[in-house]
C-alpha cells in the first residue's frame, strides 16, 4: 500500500512564510508551493510580492502577499487571521523574518538591541501564539522557526543575533511540549551561511569567505536557499510527524568540528 510509505507532498495544505521577499523566505515560499502547499507571503510592504506571487502561482498553486511587519504585532496577527479567512485554514507557519545588525558586543547600540529582539523573537512567539490560536481549534498544525547555527556556536561582532537564535531554539522546545497536545508540531531548522542579500556583503570578502568554507568542516561550501527551504519542506510532510521539539542543524558541519 502507497500509505505505508512516508510522504513528502503538503497537497492541500496552507502554509504561511514571513520574511518572505527575498533570500531564504523566498526560496521556502517556492519550495512549499513546488511540494503543494498554497502560501500567504508575510511581507515588511506588501507591495514587494507580486513578482513571488506570480512565480507561485505559475507552479499552480494559490498565493496570497500580506502586509506583516514583525514589528507590528496588529500586521502580525491580522496576516494569520487573513491567511485562514482567505484559504480556510492554517496548516504551516514558518517564522523566518529576521535581522542581525552586527557589532562588537561593547558597541551594541540600544536600538539594535531592541530591533533584534523585538523581530526575532517578540515576532516569533505571537506569529506562533496568533497561529497556535488558530491551529488548537483545528487541532492540527505544523510550525517551523528559523534558528542559525549562530544559536550554538558563538560568532564575533553578533552576540544579540547568537542569543536570540538560541533562545528560539528552546522556544522551539517549550511550544512543541505545550501544543503536542492538539497535534501541533515546532520544530527549528538552524542554518550556517547561506548565500542570501543578507549575507552578500560579508562573503565578498575573500578573507570572511575563506575562513567560512575553512569552518564548514565537512562539505566547505557555503549553502543555497533551497538547502534550507528542502529542510523545512520536510519538517512541514506528513514524512515528519513523530518529530516535534527539534531543531535541525544545517551547517554543513561546522559545529561537528
Amino acid at each position: 500500500m502507497t500509505n505505508d510509505f512516508p510522504r513528502f507532498d503538503l497537497t492541500g495544505q496552507v502554509a504561511l512564510v514571513t520574511g518572505a521577499a527575498r533570500g531564504l523566505g523566498r526560496a521556502i515560499s517556492l519550495a512549499l508551493a513546488h511540494a503543494g502547499a498554497d502560501v500567504a507571503l508575510g511581507l515588511r510592504d506588501k507591495n514587494t510580492g507580486g513578482e513571488l506571487a506570480k512565480k507561485i502561482e505559475a507552479l499552480g498553486r494559490r498565493a496570497l502577499p500580506l502586509q506583516m511587519d514583525m514589528t507590528q504585532l496588529d500586521q502580525v496577527s491580522r496576516a494569520v487571521e487573513d491567511t485562514a479567512a482567505q484559504f480556510r485554514s492554517l496548516d504551516i507557519l514558518v517564522n523566518n523574518a529576521g535581522v542581525a545588525p552586527e557589532n562588537p558586543a561593547e558597541n551594541v547600540r540600544e536600538q539594535d538591541f531592541d530591533l533584534t529582539l523585538a523581530v526575532n523573537l517578540k515576532g516569533t512567539f505571537f506569529a506562533s501564539q496568533a497561529a497556535g490560536r488558530l491551529m488548537i481549534r483545528q487541532n492540527r498544525g505544523c510550525i517551523v522557526n528559523m534558528s542559525s547555527q549562530a544559536g550554538f556556536v558563538a560568532l564575533p561582532t553578533e552576540s544579540v543575533y547568537c542569543m536570540t537564535k538560541a533562545a528560539l531554539a528552546h522556544l522551539t522546545k517549550c511550544l512543541a511540549v505545550e501544543w503536542g497536545k492538539y497535534n501541533i508540531r515546532v520544530n527549528a531548522v538552524a542554518p550556517t551561511f547561506i548565500h542570501t542579500p543578507g549575507t552578500e556583503s560579508a562573503l565578498a570578502d575573500p578573507a570572511f569567505r575563506n575562513d567560512v568554507t575553512e569552518r564548514i568542516a565537512a562539505l566547505h561550501r557555503i549553502g543555497e536557499p533551497m538547502d534550507v527551504a528542502g529542510s523545512v519542506v520536510f519538517l512541514a510532510s506528513p514524512a515528519a510527524s513523530l518529530i516535534t521539539g527539534h531543531t535541525l542543524l544545517i551547517d554543513g558541519g561546522w559545529t561537528a568540528r
